[in-house]
């Protein structure tokens, strides 16, 4: 008996359960209808996006010919062999590599010089942050006249001060391409940096500093044993935020160097950028994407790991 009355009981549960629902739902009605509109545009613009690009990477999918054929995993097994996508991800690794860590080093310097009582620090702070408010835009089109062989201001003093005997091509060879975008994003960067780390610089209790320094602590001491692991969740911010960025760098590459010296600054996106409207490959374009997701993905939670494995030790 009690075999079938167990069904009906829980029945009567689930009914209890799914009406109890409804009234939540009813009385919270107002906090629902303010947000649909985001919830519609997120699905819409971005869900069903996200899908379609999946969907596109199963297909040869062109958007010039109306032939579209589904191809299976072809566009993935043709993306593990594609020697151009192989030398983007080394080129972004790079310029990640390179770009992210002396952009948080010298943004923590600056931090660390403008947090003292200085005359003029607020000037200072301004113009270390301009670059981050000037449009990439702009600021790539300045960098690539400083960067010009002809005329160029780098060129011009370097030959002043006889460091240098002939001009320097500094976006067409191989070898300083990458270098000079780097250093590019590297001014246009580090403001922001500074911003950040003065804000966690800030929270830190001024009697941390002064019970260090009656224990007979220097400035490098209490900069290393109190202020670097207070900025422990500043540095993870930093370092998660400019990892992203990094990996997604595109502007700099389109108007300076257009991904050359032969391929030696083409990064993932610039190599996504020309499958998709150079080669009218939305297919092949699409499956780019979800591996530079997947990177994006794997180095975030690497960094969380790593980040929290630390702060429990």
């Amino acid at each position: 008996m009690s075999r079938a009355v167990a069904p009906a009981g829980e029945d009567t549960q689930r009914t209890g359960r799914s009406s109890g629902l409804r009234r939540r739902v009813w009385r919270e009605r107002s906090a629902y209808l303010f947000i649909a509109p985001g919830v519609i545009v997120f699905s819409v613009f971005t869900l069903a996006a996200l899908i379609f690009a999946f969907y596109l990477t199963f297909h040869r999918w062109s958007i010039i010919e109306p032939d579209r054929p589904f191809v299976g995993t072809q566009n993935y097994e043709d993306m593990i062999h594609d020697e151009r996508f192989v030398q983007s991800v080394l080129n972004t690794v790079y310029f990640t590599g390179a770009s992210v860590p002396l952009t948080m080093i010298i943004g923590l310097g600056l931090a660390l010089l403008l947090n003292q009582p200085i005359r003029g620090r607020a000037i200072f702070r301004t113009a270390y942050y301009l670059p981050v408010v000037t449009p990439f835009v702009v600021s790539a089109l300045l960098w690539k006249w400083l960067y010009n062989g002809e005329f160029g201001l780098f060129n011009y003093y370097l030959m002043r001060t006889r460091l240098i005997d002939e001009p320097l091509l500094w976006l067409s060879d191989r070898n300083l391409a990458m270098p000079a975008v780097v250093l590019m994003s590297v001014w246009s960067g580090v403001g922001f940096s500074m911003v950040v780390y003065l804000a966690g610089l800030q929270a830190i209790p001024a009697q941390l500093y002064e019970s260090a320094k009656i224990d007979g602590a220097g400035m490098w001491r209490r900069i290393r044993h109190v202020t670097i692991p207070l900025l422990r969740p500043t540095t993870l911010f930093l370092l998660v935020i400019g990892i992203i960025g990094s990996l997604q760098v595109f502007t700099q590459i389109f108007v300076m160097t257009s991904g050359g010296p032969v391929n030696r600054t083409t990064t993932m996106v610039y190599y996504m950028y020309l499958w998709a409207f150079k080669y009218y490959d939305m297919g092949y374009a699409s499956t780019l994407a979800f591996a530079l997701f997947a990177m994006l993905l794997v180095f975030t939670a690497l960094q969380l790991r790593l980040f929290r494995d630390g702060g429990t030790e």
